[in-house]
């Protein structure tokens, strides 16, 4: 089928490329020109795993194009996938403001049948309101009708998620958006949940704050264990044997943060107070989630008298392994405050780095400095703490030898639980980690 994808991020790209790998002919717009011109020539706009050899591949095959004429490719295709932003606003609601945009540059555009389907996260109701919007402007007598297909693609693994898809949640009001949505994916081979629109909207804000409060729950129990001698590792793998919790976001750590979990739970609580209902779970985890990630920086804080002038070695920068994407991750709140304090940070991270000096560029920063290495040995080099922020292999793969030989201190605050306790003591490491 002839397909239109509107945005280029992690939503938008990812799902145009492998569409495209499943032999549909697929448009991906975007308004940033300078990504447009990147993309043709083979360079993905986001740190993907595979995403750059599939764009090259379809690109090179003549399946997948890229444009900023969003007039020509919204003119005749058989759908329309919305996969733009969809930004918490201070409140906690989500902006739709790109989602309306895109939807009446399709509406004044469109000069044949089509469905449109919007893949971005939306508040229930959305696509309700996006179908008479549309139809508000449409140029042309045509019909359209409007789709929810949310993703549940993790970064890092986004590829994989969208390939190898779990299911495919579609929601339509019509057989007619059913069967095309089923004639989309019929080459993924997928198992298909087909339900109504405002269900399938429900069924991502639902699943995703499932697994945040799976995750603070998780991180509640590891800061009781240490109140109390358990250890989290043991409990989760106790946990893990009960097929009615399964094995999966049992980790204890530093909190959870992406353009999802943060996004999608203050969303939730806000679409539910604005029915008269209070998500107490959701708001929990929300709470939960705020306090751990600076749960390292506040156990250090009571080990230091200041961090004035202290060398610290940061060793991750990412929200998670895989990508190199900043939004909520932890190293942003313990930076701002490191930095408050006076320490002059010496950051790691394989990926994501570069996004980082965005926000923090190398040198001075109030009291604070911040510099980069391009290994984690070099960033343990004269330390006096260390702080793990992302489990990176590179960071897994360090011996305890090796923080004891370069630091000056050997004190290492590790917010992913990495290494052996045993170990790092029997190194003459001073270790602390989360619920252990």
């Amino acid at each position: 089928m002839k397909l239109t994808v509107a945005g280029t991020g992690y939503v938008g790209l990812v799902a145009g490329v492998c569409f495209a790998e499943k032999g549909h002919d697929v448009t991906c717009v975007d308004v940033d020109e300078k990504k447009i011109k990147l993309m043709e020539s083979g360079v993905s706009p986001i740190y993907e795993v595979d995403l750059e050899e599939l764009m090259q591949r379809n690109y090179a095959a003549g399946r997948l194009h890229y444009t900023t004429d969003y007039r020509e490719a919204y003119r005749n295709p058989d759908a329309v996938f919305i996969g733009v932003g969809t930004p918490e606003q201070p409140d906690g609601s989500a902006n739709l403001s790109y989602i309306a945009a895109v939807s009446r540059q399709i509406a004044e555009n469109l000069e044949r049948d089509c469905l449109v389907v919007v893949k971005s996260t939306v508040p229930v109701g959305t696509n309700d309101r996006v179908e008479q919007f549309i139809k508000d402007f449409l140029k042309h007598d045509v019909k359209v009708e409007v789709a929810s297909n949310p993703e549940f693609l993790a970064q890092g693994s986004a590829v994989h998620d969208t390939m190898e898809a779990a299911r495919i949640i579609i929601g339509t009001e019509s057989e007619w958006a059913e069967d095309m949505l089923r004639q989309i994916y019929a080459p993924f081979e997928r198992p298909i949940v087909a339900v109504n629109r405002r269900s399938a909207e429900m069924i991502k804000y639902a699943s995703n704050d499932f697994l945040a409060l799976k995750i603070s729950y998780m991180n509640d129990i590891a800061n009781l264990c240490e109140l109390v001698g358990a250890d989290i590792e043991d409990v989760a793998k106790g946990m893990s044997y009960d097929a009615r919790i399964g094995a999966n976001f049992l980790k204890a750590g530093i909190g959870y943060g992406g353009s999802c979990f943060p996004k999608d739970t203050k969303a939730l609580k806000y679409i539910a107070k604005q029915h008269g209902y209070q998500l107490r779970t959701v708001e929990a985890a929300v709470e939960v989630n705020a306090s751990q990630k600076t749960m390292l920086f506040k156990k250090a804080s009571q080990r230091m008298i200041t961090f004035e002038g202290l060398r610290v070695a940061v060793l991750g920068l990412a929200f998670k392994p895989g990508t190199d994407d900043l939004r909520e991750a932890p190293s942003l709140d313990n930076v701002e405050l490191l930095l408050a304090e006076g320490a002059e940070l010496v950051a790691y991270d394989p990926v994501a780095a570069e996004n980082f000096k965005k926000r923090y560029p190398a040198g001075q920063h109030g009291k604070g400095s911040i510099s980069y290495v391009e290994k984690p040995e070099e960033a343990l080099t004269g330390a006096h703490i260390c702080f793990i922020f992302t489990e990176w292999k590179q960071i897994k793969e360090l011996s305890p030898e090796q923080f004891q030989k370069n630091m000056e201190i050997p004190l290492v605050y590790d917010g992913r639980n990495l290494y052996d306790k045993k170990a790092m003591q029997a190194a003459d490491v001073e270790y602390y980690s989360i619920g252990r």
